[in-house]
């Protein structure tokens, strides 16, 4: 995967965690903030395929 698409689901992964991570005190490895994580970059990665399939890129231009 290209570094740029791996930034932005950086960051579309640390968005979609902020708000669930904010619930935990102390920001912990604890078994649900992992999973909060885990469950973050999955859904970033989603976003990235739906995206991709709406606007796909054109041939000859680099992803």
């Amino acid at each position: 995967m290209e570094e740029g698409r791996k930034r932005v689901l950086l960051i579309a992964a640390s968005i979609l965690a902020a708000r669930k991570l904010a619930q935990y005190d102390g920001g912990k490895r604890v078994p649900a903030t992992v999973t909060a994580i885990a469950d973050a970059v999955h859904w970033a990665e989603e976003i990235m395929k739906a995206i991709d399939e709406r606007w796909p890129c054109k041939m000859g231009s680099e992803r």
